[in-house]
């Protein structure tokens, strides 16, 4: 059993409530950085006043002193980490990089105070005891706080059971899902003349887990999560559209759903809407947070084949959705985002929509070189066929006259910006008609872009699929900027 697993299996047997407990707001960030900023002035004042009582400076200057040049080596360090050596893939952005940077001049603070209180010229035994005892618990209080921050930056964990893959939710097996008997057209005739089947209350959609079997590619993923909206779970349900939607990587279906709120969204659509929604998918493209599968068929795994044909063909045969390209999208974030753009011009068969969000212009996982000689065999042509401007490029006018392009990135990820104003580009240049591209101010490489984002891509999805008219346009939706 791996350590996620039994971390997993650790995690069942602990209360439910602590497992979906905030990570994000609420009380537990709060009662932490409360309890922090406390224990930080109280350290403090101590310091000054064993400054008073010793007529000397040092005891403050000194843990000051420690404090401003910790703070500058860890804003260097974390900007080279972040945005020189590019460690994580992207940069980390300012928020996160002035977050870490404010956490290692807490921890220097505290170690200058540390070495103030264990100096044998400090007069006071009682006061020394004192400081030592209140730095031992600032120390685990400062690192805890930096984490949470910077989780908030990102809402990437958003319960502590999200720390562990705990997950609240059943598995699709345990309900019962019947095949579509009516169109959507059908559907809302219906509801126009108060004749809706029976089904859940209209704000009632349920997410599950589903084992989608690898019949084809053989791949080795981790369970998917399925949201199901209300007209789904009717006995009578009709043809729904699809979302595919992929995390980034590192990450997993369950903090997918977790970091994006995508089921509160769409149960808020669903209330609008006479319990219609898209059913959304979303598989596991990379089997492991450790592994990135370039979302192609290469020597490490056959992932494209599972994406567009194990998991497409289990959605047909298992959920009502409907079969025609227009009412599939796919979507995702970063690693996820490059992956929409990579796979919904190779398959268009399947995809009319693409919803990628902070996505890169290829896939990536080392150079170029390292990639074609690890993944592809050595043929650099199959890793170009990849690369998102290239599939477009290598569309016929029909087909890229069925795509759709609804692409989004953080203001603050300047990277992603540009990476999304190219694809926009290359997918004009090749004849995909319908493309939107989104900024979302104060946000960066983050689920907060994500959220922003798939907001009104959702109200897109569904007037372009035929469940309801947008009953506004794109630039009044908040925290949003069209770009012409």
């Amino acid at each position: 059993m791996g350590i996620g697993m039994r971390a997993a299996a650790a995690a069942s047997l602990l209360p439910s409530g602590l497992m979906q407990t905030s990570l994000v707001r609420g009380a537990l960030p709060m009662t932490v950085f409360s309890l922090t900023a406390l224990a930080g002035v109280a350290m403090v004042g101590m310091l000054i006043a064993t400054a008073v009582r010793r007529a000397a400076p040092a005891p403050i200057v000194v843990p000051l002193l420690a404090t401003i040049a910790s703070g500058v080596v860890g804003l260097i360090a974390a900007w080279l980490v972040s945005d020189v050596f590019m460690v994580f893939g992207v940069s980390l952005g300012w928020p996160v990089i002035i977050t870490i940077a404010c956490g290692i001049a807490g921890l220097g603070f505290l170690i200058a105070a540390i070495v103030v209180a264990n100096r044998r010229r400090v007069p006071c035994t009682v006061a020394r005891r004192m400081m030592r005892a209140l730095a031992a618990v600032l120390v685990p209080l400062a690192l805890v706080s930096t984490g949470l921050r910077v989780d908030a930056i990102y809402g990437e964990y958003q319960t502590v059971g999200s720390l562990v893959g705990y997950s609240p939710y059943a598995s699709i097996d345990s309900i019962t899902v019947h095949r579509a008997s009516m169109t959507v057209a059908q559907w809302r005739s219906r509801a126009r003349a108060h004749r809706l089947p029976s089904m859940p209350d209209a704000t009632a959609g349920r997410v599950v887990t589903a084992d989608i079997p690898n019949t084809r590619s053989q791949f080795h993923a981790r369970r998917a999560m399925v949201y199901l909206p209300p007209a789904a779970l009717s006995p009578t349900p009709p043809r729904l559209p699809v979302m595919e939607l992929l995390a980034g990587q590192p990450g997993s279906p369950g903090r997918l759903v977790a970091a994006s709120g995508i089921a509160s969204m769409m149960n808020a659509y669903a209330a609008a809407h006479d319990g219609l929604a898209p059913i959304v998918v979303v598989p596991d493209q990379n089997g492991a947070d450790s592994h990135n599968s370039l979302c192609a068929d290469t020597s490490q795994g056959n992932a494209e084949t599972y994406l567009t044909r194990d998991v497409v063909d289990w959605a047909e045969r298992r959920l009502p959705v409907a079969k025609t390209p227009r009412m599939w999208a796919i979507g995702g974030f970063s690693q996820g985002g490059t992956c929409t753009t990579q796979l919904a011009p190779r398959h268009p068969d399947l995809y009319g929509a693409m919803l990628p969000v902070d996505g890169e212009l290829k896939p990536t996982n080392g150079s170029v070189a390292d990639m074609v000689r690890n993944y592809f065999r050595g043929r650099r042509a199959d890793y170009d066929a990849q690369v998102p401007v290239n599939a477009l490029a290598a569309l016929d006018p029909g087909e890229a006259h069925g795509l759709a392009l609804f692409a989004g990135a953080g203001e603050r990820d300047a990277e992603s910006v540009r990476n999304m104003r190219t694809i926009a580009a290359a997918a004009r240049k090749a004849g995909v008609d319908e493309i939107t591209e989104i900024v979302v101010p104060g946000t960066g490489h983050d689920w907060h872009a994500v959220t922003a984002v798939w907001h009104p891509g959702i109200d897109w999805f569904g007037a372009r699929t035929g469940l309801g008219d947008m009953t506004k346009e794109l630039k009044d939706y908040p925290q949003v900027e069209v770009q012409e």
